[in-house]
């Protein structure tokens, strides 16, 4: 509902209305408003009197009604009457009129004052506002509709990248374990010939002896061709705890006292010595630290 058919109607209800810096409007006590009809009534001469006066303050009585007509705060109330009075000054300054439907036309006189000139007609129907419909949504949405909850999009893509996270580890862990293990050669041990000469002998010819071919490759006592450290600890506590915890990823592990005051922890392989390098490289990416290879 527009601003000035609330003034209007609030001057036909209450016979005296105020707007602020501009004067105050007052309807004759002999004038009956028909109430509620859609028809327009003949306004009688001088049924309207206006009395004009720049310092005219704020009618509280009118905010009131604004209030309840409209449903709105009464700060939004007030703001939109002095809007509206704001305006109309600024159209009258400039030498424009103010039309006020329903009681008539106010503007500026040559004495830079402001002069009424009353209407013929009158409507005592409100009109509905449709911005009072948006008004109670825009009400709803704010103070009864609950927070909207987090999509579950975020989480199933969180989902999904750990997944592929443990899939890659997996596959990382398989390829160094197990494929590792079912490339490696045999163990391969050089042995150099036996050159032993028999001491001399004229009624003997000299006899060399060949290398024995049948005999197996020689391994450390263990079992293993080498082994690589790693980690090194000062106590055996420390070293027992850490053989238990690494022990439980599914790795086969040692531990050796290499002194009297320090115990190790080894991965042994069967491997080849040329693979010794690399495997070394791969445990480190593996378990972190320096850890570095032991022949014995």
């Amino acid at each position: 509902m527009k601003i000035e058919q609330l003034i209007v109607q609030f001057l036909y209800k209450n016979k005296k209305v105020t707007l602020q810096d501009i004067g105050i409007f007052y309807l004759s006590p002999d004038i009956i408003i028909p109430e509620d009809s859609d028809k327009e009534t003949v306004l009688p001469e001088n049924a309207i009197r206006f009395e004009y006066n720049t310092k005219a303050a704020q009618d509280e009585d009118l905010i009131n009604y604004i209030v309840q007509q409209t449903r709105k705060i009464k700060p939004l109330a007030t703001s939109d009457l002095e809007s509206f009075t704001i305006l109309g000054r600024q159209f009258m300054n400039i030498g424009k009129p103010l039309p006020i439907e329903g009681l008539g036309i106010l503007q500026k006189n040559q004495l830079g004052g402001y002069e009424f000139i009353q209407g013929s007609s009158m409507n005592t129907r409100l009109e509905p506002q449709p911005t009072l419909l948006r008004e109670k949504e825009k009400e709803a949405i704010v103070f009864t509709t609950p927070a909207r909850t987090p999509g579950n999009k975020n989480t199933l893509m969180a989902i999904v990248v750990i997944a592929i996270l443990i899939a890659g580890a997996g596959i990382f862990y398989y390829w160094l374990k197990v494929g590792k293990n079912k490339k490696a050669d045999s163990p391969v041990v050089i042995e150099m010939a036996d050159t032993t000469v028999v001491p001399a002998d004229t009624t003997r010819p000299v006899v060399v002896q060949a290398p024995d071919t049948t005999r197996q490759p020689v391994t450390n006592p263990d079992g293993y061709t080498f082994k690589v450290i790693i980690k090194e600890y000062n106590t055996k506590e420390a070293a027992e705890k850490a053989l238990k915890r690494l022990s439980s990823y599914g790795h086969s592990l040692l531990m050796n006292q290499k002194d009297s005051s320090t115990y190790v922890i080894s991965m042994p392989f069967k491997k080849p010595a040329s693979d010794s390098l690399r495997t070394r490289d791969s445990i480190k990416v593996l378990f972190g630290g320096k850890p570095y290879i032991e022949n014995r």
